[in-house]
């Protein structure tokens, strides 16, 4: 737990570091291209599915038309991207909601600006899922405990839900052992004994079950049906020098959020893209939903867990000030 904790400090800290430099660089206006008026913007991202709306946006030119060339680079988790963001390495960047959270107690200069993902409240069949071996004993959550879990980042959105799923079935969340891994080192991981089970997202979730691992509990749909998993946020800095950039950027991703639900299909194909999977996994994968509008009931309830679990020390986030 030493370690854990240690290891959430210098995130953090790098984080709030960024922060304190005053990041001068807006970042954008940095990046304008020479012709045609148009922005160059970097957004930070994981490769899963949940960020397809982003990438189908992008072909489908719903930013381009609003003078944004559109540029994306991965990272393994929100905890990561948040900096890159603060310190305008990325303009924009995708993270689950805890991480803004944490961030934001932590004074770090953030506020999330169009919604993300969501689950899509299915037990047994969300985009994520704590998966395990075909013959291991664990059948259940409860069956967690005392257990080594893969999570892509400690202390963090993974663990939280995924201790709520242990605690709805009876068992002591305090008792998980999770250990850090990117989500797609997590199946063979998973298959070669390293870990007894694993929470992952999609593709890595289907890339497992195709090597015969079976899901016992889905901590998002298990936690809140309705949770709203991430959103794309940027820096306050970039809010206030470039409010028109925002905006625009706003516009294009929920009309790309829009089309993604519309057209899920289009959003599957998008994964070959920035994925490392087949087409078998494509067809297979279970696929998030892609609302415009950010559940707030479902992140009071997320942040009461985080608040239990310690995870913002001594300050609550302010979710009005962060999401609204």
């Amino acid at each position: 737990m030493q370690r854990r904790v240690f290891g959430l400090a210098v995130t953090l800290a790098t984080v709030v570091a960024a922060a304190g430099c005053g990041s001068s660089s807006s970042g954008a206006g940095d990046s304008a291209s020479s012709g045609g008026g148009t922005t160059q913007v970097k957004v930070g991202v994981i490769p899963i599915v949940d960020v397809a709306p982003l990438y189908l946006g992008q072909k489908k030119g719903f930013f381009t038309k609003r003078g944004i060339d559109l540029k994306m680079e991965t990272a393994q988790g929100g905890a990561a991207i948040v900096p890159g963001v603060v310190s305008g390495q990325f303009q924009f960047g995708f993270s689950n909601v805890t991480s803004l959270m944490i961030a934001q107690t932590k004074g770090v200069p953030i506020k999330s600006v169009v919604n993300g993902a969501a689950t899509n409240g299915k037990v047994g069949a969300d985009v994520t899922g704590v998966a395990v071996k075909k013959d291991s004993s664990i059948k259940s959550a409860k069956d967690l405990v005392g257990k080594k879990v893969a999570v892509n980042t400690l202390q963090n959105i993974g663990d939280t839900t995924v201790r709520e799923s242990v605690r709805q079935a009876g068992g002591d969340p305090s008792k998980v052992k999770f250990v850090e891994m990117p989500f797609d080192q997590m199946p063979a991981a998973l298959d070669g004994g390293q870990v007894d089970a694993a929470w992952m997202g999609e593709p890595a979730l289907t890339i497992a079950k195709g090597q015969g691992a079976r899901v016992v509990a889905s901590p998002f749909a298990e936690t809140d049906p309705k949770l709203t998993v991430a959103t794309y946020f940027t820096s306050t800095n970039l809010l206030q020098q470039k409010p028109d950039l925002v905006k625009k950027f706003t516009a294009a991703m929920t009309e790309s959020l829009e089309y993604a639900s519309q057209h899920p299909d289009e959003a599957r194909q998008m994964l070959t893209g920035y994925t490392k999977i087949s087409g078998a996994v494509m067809e297979k994968l279970t696929l998030p939903t892609w609302p415009t509008e950010i559940d707030m009931a479902s992140l009071q309830k997320l942040a009461s867990l985080g608040e239990e679990d310690g995870i913002f020390g001594d300050k609550k986030p302010d979710l009005n000030a962060l999401f609204s």
